[in-house]
C-alpha cells in the first residue's frame, strides 16, 4: 500500500562498466515521519523527489514510523527499500505518529545499506537520533525544513514557545551538511535567524494529474451549482494554523459581492466540526487524493489560501495547474509564482482586510477572473517535477560520499 513503486513508473538502475563516465547512482538513507498515503505537502514532495530519484536509477533506503493497523514494510521493489519503526501519536494530527529514537536500529540499518548520504525530512525524535547516527559514521546528512514548527505555537495559544522552539530547529539544522528549503524568501530569513548553509530546492506540480481537463459538470451538480456559477475551494487542514477562519470569513465577504458563490472544503482537521455546525451551508468534501483531488481542484473557479505559516504552499501550485484564480499572500508559493492581477491575486502578508479586498475583487470580475484562470495553468506548466529533481539530485552529489561496493541484502525490521 506505501511502496512507491505502486504509485510510480520506476526504472531499474543502468549497469555501470569500466570507462563509464556517468555518476555512480547514490544510496540514499531518507528518514521522515510522514509518507503516503498520508495527505500532506511534506509527504506530496517526498513522493515526487523519491519517485525522481528512483527513476534515475539510485537506491533509498526510507525509515519511518509505523501508522499501525496494516501498516506493514515491504522488500526492496524498484529501488525503494521500507524500513518502519515504532512510532507514537502526534497530539492534534490525526493519524500520524512521530517516530521513536532508535539509533541501534539506524546504525544496523545503515551499516548494511551503507548509505552515501542521508536526507532527514522531520525535526522529531527519529530525525534527531538519524542525524546523530550519520553523524557519528560519518556519512554526510542533508535536513529539510518542510514545516513552521516555530510559527504554529502562535496558534496553538504557545506563542511564548516560538524562540525556544526555534532554538532547538537552529541547533538541529546546523548540525547537519545543508538545509533544504523551498524559497529563496524563507532560506533569507532563516539566514537572518541563525541558521546555516541554507540551499534552495523549490516545489514542482503534476500538470498530467491537475489541469483545466479534470473539470466535472457531475461533480458540480452535486454540489448544487450549473456550469456559470463560481465556486470557490480550500484545500487543507481545518486547524487554526491554517488560518482557516480567514477563509470562511472572506467567503462570507464575497458573498456581499457574488451572492450565488458557493464554498468547497477538502481536507480534514480538528476544527472541522465546528465549522460543519456553525455553517452548515459550506460543502465539506473531506479529505481527497490523486485524480479525485484533481477533479475537485478543476471544478472549482476561485481557490482561496489564507495560511500565513507555510513553508511553501504545494496546493497553491496545483490550484494554478488546475486554472484557479488564487487568492493569497505575499509570501512562500506566492511570492515566488504570483504576479498579483496577472495569474493571482495577492495580499501583503498577514493584512487580512487587503486579502479580503482581492476576493472580493475575483469574485466580482468575471472578466479578471477569465483571464487570470488561463494565465495561472501557463505559469504551472514551466514547474515540471523533473526540473526540481535535476537541482535535488546535483545538490545530493555535492555532499554525497564515493560510491563503494553494494552491501549483502538483510531484512530491515527495526526495533527501538
Amino acid at each position: 500500500m506505501n511502496a512507491l513503486a505502486d504509485h510510480l513508473p520506476i526504472s531499474p538502475a543502468p549497469a555501470h562498466g569500466e570507462g563509464d563516465a556517468s555518476p555512480p547512482r547514490l544510496r540514499i538513507a531518507l528518514i521522515t515521519e510522514t509518507w503516503p498515503p498520508e495527505i500532506n505537502g511534506v509527504a506530496n514532495t517526498l513522493r515526487h523527489w523519491a519517485g525522481g530519484l528512483l527513476e534515475r536509477g539510485h537506491r533509498i533506503q526510507l525509515t519511518r514510523p509505523s501508522q499501525g493497523g496494516q501498516d506493514r514494510s515491504r522488500p526492496e521493489a524498484g529501488g525503494l527499500e521500507e524500513c518502519l519503526v515504532p512510532g507514537l501519536p502526534i497530539p492534534g494530527y490525526r493519524g500520524l505518529r512521530f517516530g521513536l529514537p532508535v539509533a541501534r536500529a539506524l546504525h544496523r540499518q545503515w551499516a548494511r545499506f551503507r548509505p552515501t548520504i542521508v536526507y532527514i525530512a522531520t525535526e522529531g525524535p527519529l530525525g534527531a537520533a538519524a542525524l546523530r547516527v550519520a553523524r557519528r559514521l560519518g556519512i554526510p546528512a542533508i535536513t529539510g525544513f518542510h514545516t513552521r514548527f516555530d510559527f504554529y505555537s502562535r496558534h496553538y495559544r504557545l506563542g511564548w514557545l516560538e524562540p525556544v522552539i526555534r532554538a532547538v530547529l537552529r541547533r538541529f539544522h546546523n548540525r547537519s551538511s545543508s538545509t533544504l528549503v523551498p524559497t529563496r524568501e524563507l532560506a533569507l530569513k532563516l539566514g537572518q535567524q541563525g541558521f546555516n548553509n541554507a540551499k534552495v530546492i523549490s516545489r514542482g506540480v503534476n500538470t498530467q494529474l491537475f489541469g483545466p481537463h479534470r473539470r466535472d459538470l457531475e461533480l458540480r451538480r452535486e454540489w448544487g451549482v450549473d456550469a456559470e456559477t463560481p465556486v470557490v475551494l480550500y484545500v487543507g487542514r481545518l486547524a487554526p494554523e491554517k488560518n482557516i477562519a480567514l477563509a470562511v470569513s472572506t467567503y462570507r465577504h464575497m458573498q456581499t459581492h457574488a451572492p450565488s458563490l458557493r464554498f468547497v472544503l477538502v481536507g480534514h482537521g480538528p476544527h472541522e466540526m465546528a465549522l460543519r455546525r456553525d455553517h452548515p451551508d459550506l460543502i465539506f468534501a473531506g479529505p481527497r487524493v490523486g485524480e479525485d483531488l484533481a477533479r475537485h481542484y478543476a471544478s472549482s473557479d476561485i481557490f482561496l489560501f489564507p495560511s500565513i505559516s507555510e513553508t511553501f504552499g504545494n496546493v497553491v501550485l496545483e490550484a494554478m495547474a488546475s486554472g484557479l484564480a488564487v487568492v493569497g499572500f505575499d509570501y512562500a508559493a506566492g511570492r515566488e509564482h504570483i504576479e498579483s492581477g496577472i495569474n493571482g491575486l495577492l495580499a501583503p502578508l498577514g493584512e487580512e482586510t487587503a486579502f479580503y479586498a482581492q476576493a472580493a475583487h475575483i469574485a466580482s470580475d468575471s472578466a479578471l477572473l477569465e483571464r487570470i484562470r488561463p494565465a495561472a495553468r501557463h505559469t504551472a506548466e514551466t514547474l515540471d517535477w523533473s526540473h526540481i529533481t535535476d537541482q535535488l539530485e546535483a545538490l545530493l552529489y555535492e555532499y554525497a560520499l564515493p560510491d563503494g561496493s553494494p552491501s549483502p541484502e538483510e531484512d530491515c525490521h527495526a526495533t527501538a
